[in-house]
C-alpha cells in the first residue's frame, strides 16, 4: 500500500528532522524506542539504529530506520523500490526488505517519508577475495534474473540525459570552480561527455541494484547481501559488475572471469556489454560531482566534503577527466588474453 501523502516540497536537506520528531515517527508504528539512536553511514538519506519494543513484545529487538531526502524521489519510486526488495526476499535472494506496518511499508510523518527494516550485521565484502568474489557473482546472477522479467514503471534509467548531459548542466553553473580553471575543466568535461555518448549504446536494459560496490555489500557466511536498493533503476547488467574490477587489464580481467563463471550458472551475460564499462566509469565520475554540486546546501555535505570547494580538487578533477578520457579512447575489456 503506497503512503497517500503530498511529497514535501521547499527543501532537499534535513534541517527539521530532529530527534523527537524520529522518535514520534517510529512511535506513531508502535515502536517504543529503548535506546539512543545511532547515526548510520548516509548522506544521501538519514539512517539510524536503535532498539524497541514493539507492541506487546517482551524483549527489545535492533531496527535501522531511513528517513529519505525530501524531493530526491517520488513516493511511487521508492514504493517501487520496497517492491523490488520484496520480490528478492520472496525469491531468496539476500535482501534485507523494509517491515510493514498496516500493510504499508512507506510511512510519512511531519513531512517525511521513511521505512523500518531490521537490523542486520555483516562484514564488509573483500573485493581480493575470490571466494566471497565468487559468491557476489551467483548472487548477481540471480538478482539480474529476478530483475529482466519485467521493467521498472518509476525508477529512472542510466542514461546519457541523467548522467551526462544534465551533470554537465550542473558543473556549468557551479561557482566553486576556480574562474583559471574553468576553461580546461569546460573543455575536457565536453570530451569526455562526446566521447562516452558515442560508445554507451546499450541493447538490454534491466532492474538493477545500481550502485553496487564494496561499500554497499555485506558478507556473512552465507553469502553476500544488500540492506537497500536506494539507488536501483533501469540499466545494463554489467552496471552491476564493473565497480568490483581493479587493478591492471589483466587483474580485471580475471576477476571477471571469475564473476562471470558464476554468474551465467543463473543469468546469461552479454559480452558486447564490456564496451560500455567506461563509459559507465565516465557517468558515475561526471554524476557524481554533480550529486555533491546538487547537495551542497545541505551542511552536512559542507562539513563532510569540504574539498569539495578547494582549488586543488578540481586540478584533481581536471587530471580524472584526462585519464578517463585515455581510457575511453583504447580498447574495451576483452575476456580474450591479451587484449
Amino acid at each position: 500500500m503506497l503512503a497517500d501523502k503530498p511529497a514535501p516540497t521547499g527543501t532537499f536537506d534535513f534541517s527539521g528532522l530532529g530527534p523527537e520528531i524520529i522518535l514520534d515517527a517510529l512511535f506513531s508504528l508502535g515502536l517504543d524506542v529503548s535506546s539512543g539512536l545511532l547515526a548510520l553511514n548516509s548522506y544521501e538519506n538519514r539512517v539510524y539504529q536503535f532498539s524497541a519494543y514493539p507492541q506487546a513484545a517482551l524483549q527489545a529487538q535492533k531496527y535501522v530506520v531511513k528517513f529519505y531526502r525530501p524531493e530526491r524521489w517520488s513516493p511511487q519510486q521508492i514504493q517501487e523500490e520496497h517492491d523490488f526488495a520484496f520480490e528478492l526476499a520472496a525469491a531468496e535472494i539476500p535482501m534485507v526488505a523494509p517491515l510493514r506496518f498496516a500493510g504499508s511499508s512507506l510511512q510519512f510523518y511531519k513531512g517525511y517519508y521513511f521505512a523500518v527494516f531490521q537490523s542486520r550485521g555483516g562484514r564488509t565484502l573483500e573485493v581480493d577475495n575470490d571466494e566471497q568474489l565468487a559468491m557476489l557473482g551467483r548472487f548477481l546472477g540471480r538478482m539480474h534474473q529476478l530483475g529482466r522479467q519485467r521493467p521498472f514503471s518509476h525508477r529512472p534509467t542510466f542514461s546519457i540525459d541523467s548522467h551526462l548531459l544534465q551533470s554537465q548542466q550542473v558543473l556549468n553553473k557551479l561557482q566553486l570552480i576556480p574562474d583559471y580553471m574553468r576553461p580546461a575543466f569546460d573543455t575536457i568535461l565536453q570530451q569526455v561527455i562526446d566521447e562516452a555518448s558515442k560508445q554507451y549504446k546499450p541493447s538490454t536494459l534491466i532492474r538493477l541494484h545500481g550502485d553496487c560496490h564494496a561499500g554497499n555489500l555485506f558478507y556473512i557466511e552465507q553469502g553476500p547481501f544488500f540492506v537497500d536498493l536506494d539507488d536501483c533503476r533501469m540499466g545494463p547488467a554489467i552496471q552491476d559488475i564493473w565497480m568490483m574490477l581493479s587493478g591492471e587489464r589483466h587483474e580485471q580481467r580475471l576477476t571477471l572471469e571469475l564473476m562471470l563463471e558464476e554468474y551465467e550458472q543463473y543469468c546469461d551475460f552479454d559480452p558486447a556489454e564490456l564496451k560500455l564499462i567506461e563509459p559507465l566509469r565516465a557517468m558515475r565520475i561526471i554524476h557524481y560531482m554533480a550529486w555533491l554540486a546538487r547537495r551542497w546546501q545541505d551542511q552536512a555535505f559542507v562539513q563532510s566534503f569540504p574539498w569539495f570547494a578547494t582549488d586543488k580538487y578540481w586540478e584533481q578533477q581536471c587530471l580524472v577527466l584526462k585519464e578517463q578520457l585515455a581510457l575511453l579512447q583504447q580498447p574495451a575489456l576483452s575476456l580474450v588474453p591479451g587484449y
